[in-house]
């Protein structure tokens, strides 16, 4: 289709739309009434006649384009904000990831009171809500309410059956968590060394926390790729088109607009959809499964980069001298020279699993309007089974990966080893993910509120920059340089840290390996760091002058 194009305020809009304006900019009168009457309440047609406008369609018609100069005045004053704040914004990015590098590396020194704090803090919390529960069971006395089903919540509250059972599950976690501390005393303290060591590893290859950002370079190659396919592959097949009219017997029929001859005047020939080749949908499950393929592909080599520099750091028995020189480029060689197929064969396993439950979405949005609840639940519970298993897989895939880089072995023998050490060492393993899951969701809040806070002051005029001149009072909307300054940091964390937590579980798997592999012989050394030994009370049987544990 061909539509006439005028311009409005410096953009191309339809020109029928232009025709609309002036007309209504002429039928309006002083008091803003419409004259119904006016005889220019008429626009020219495509065939050339006369076609009078709907009152209605004019007024809404009118309001769209007031809707659509009131858009371009708040993204001009957007645009106007952004390139007035934007060496503020990059300032504050490149904070946030200052704040997350130091964040790492004072870990060594933090880790252990931040832990133990919070241990402390969560059972203060729970024994203060026993006391509390306990004491309004007892207050309400002969003053309660009788137990019975209501839709007011704070019916509950009167009653002393609500906090006789608040105040039992609250014991009850008390207890659990107080006899876990005792009895995980030195897992918990295992795990706090674990992260020290980690942080010191990340210190010593800092090259390791800009790697991901590469990755995700090549992540946005691969969407763009697969949206140029997918649109191709939309785009491709033979145009259907349908004939719309108030005549019931051509209503709906198949059309085309070179030979379409109307026999109404609201009669036309409209494009439905590209069709006719049932290949097309075929290949668009393929390009699907390709694009996840490549995206699992680019994170485990990612993850086999990371595994296996900060495996050269623990495997190295000096810290100081045995490292080599350019771990992460070193490690990276090696999984492009050895290890690129381990690494499609893990990335495929996950990528068939996400197209599995590609299809069970799809199935599930045919059935939307069935009346089927038996394939409906059917759906759901096949969605939630192969969720779990992806994130099973998930798990064994980069352990897996870490062994990869450890010990250069296939997909599946890694895999195995991983697991078989995991699962005699499950207890070390719950109580590590705990702590890590714990620590790092703290510390990217912590990241996150401290670039929010400095992002407020500086964009409401509370700080200033000598080397930055903003002018605060000059801008519109503060809060959306806020949001973005708060989006990048938070992902600048999450890139970070991810490497963080990539350090913590490969540190951990080459220390299951050294307490299993070797006995502190001169054949058989330790390459742990004293700090370690100490805790599972072990010790090299000789003398070394080598600075291992500095």
């Amino acid at each position: 289709y061909i539509l006439n194009s005028t311009t409005l305020i410096g953009r191309c809009i339809p020109a029928i739309l232009m025709n609309v304006l002036n007309v209504g900019a002429q039928v309006v009168t002083n008091n803003g009434d419409i004259n119904v009457d006016s005889n220019l309440l008429q626009i020219p047609t495509a065939s050339g006649g006369q076609q009078k406008v709907d009152l209605s369609a004019l007024k809404e018609g009118m309001a769209l384009i007031n809707k659509y100069v009131d858009f371009k005045d708040i993204s001009s004053k957007l645009m106007d904000d952004m390139i007035e704040v934007w060496p503020w914004m990059i300032g504050l990015l490149l904070l946030g990831m200052i704040i997350s590098f130091l964040v790492i590396v004072i870990m060594r020194w933090v880790a252990c009171p931040v832990i133990w704090f919070l241990i402390l803090v969560l059972l203060a919390g729970l024994g203060v809500g026993l006391w509390f529960t306990i004491d309004r069971y007892m207050r309400l006395g002969n003053a309660a309410k009788q137990w019975a089903f209501s839709t007011d919540v704070s019916y509950y509250t009167q009653t002393r059956e609500f906090w006789l059972a608040l105040a039992i599950i609250d014991g009850v976690l008390l207890l659990i968590l107080l006899l876990l501390v005792l009895c995980l005393c030195n897992r918990i303290r295992l795990a706090i060394k674990l992260i020290e060591q980690a942080s010191r590893a990340v210190a010593c290859m800092m090259s390791s926390l800009f790697l991901p950002f590469i990755f995700y370079i090549l992540q946005l190659v691969n969407v763009l790729v697969f949206i140029a396919i997918a649109v191709y592959l939309a785009s491709n097949g033979t145009p259907y088109y349908q004939a719309v009219s108030s005549v019931q017997s051509r209503n709906g029929t198949q059309c085309t607009p070179k030979t379409f001859t109307p026999q109404s005047q609201d009669e036309k020939c409209v494009f439905i959809s590209y069709g006719g080749d049932p290949n097309i949908f075929r290949l668009q499950v393929y390009n699907l499964f390709a694009f996840f393929w490549n995206a699992n592909f680019v994170i485990g080599l990612g993850q086999v980069t990371l595994a296996g520099a900060f495996a050269s750091w623990y495997w190295a028995f000096d810290k100081n001298s045995d490292v080599p020189t350019f771990p992460v480029a070193y490690s990276l060689w090696r999984a492009l020279r050895y290890h690129l197929g381990s690494i499609a064969f893990g990335a495929l396993i996950i990528a068939i699993i996400q197209i599995i439950r590609a299809i069970l979405e799809y199935a599930e949005r045919k059935l939307e309007k069935s009346d089927n609840t038996v394939a409906k639940f059917a759906i759901k519970c096949l969605k939630c089974c192969f969720w779990c298993l992806e994130k099973i897989l998930r798990f064994i895939t980069r352990n897996a990966y870490i062994m990869i880089a450890v010990h250069g072995k296939n997909f599946c023998a890694s895999a195995k080893d991983a697991f078989s050490l995991l699962m005699r060492n499950i207890l070390r393993v719950s109580v590590l993910n705990s702590i890590t899951t714990f620590l790092m969701i703290i510390a990217k809040l912590f990241v996150v509120a401290a670039i929010t806070f400095i992002s407020f002051l500086a964009f409401t005029g509370e700080i200033t920059i000598p080397f930055f001149a903003l002018t605060v009072g000059n801008m519109n909307y503060y809060w959306v340089p806020i949001v973005v300054v708060v989006i990048g940091t938070y992902i600048i964390a999450d890139v970070f840290f991810d490497v963080y937590d990539m350090a913590i579980d490969t540190i951990f798997l080459c220390f299951l390996e050294d307490c299993e592999r070797n006995d502190g012989s001169p054949e058989k050394p330790y390459f742990m760091p004293k700090d370690l030994m100490g805790i599972v009370g072990k010790s090299n049987k000789f003398k070394t002058n080598e600075n291992e544990n500095a």
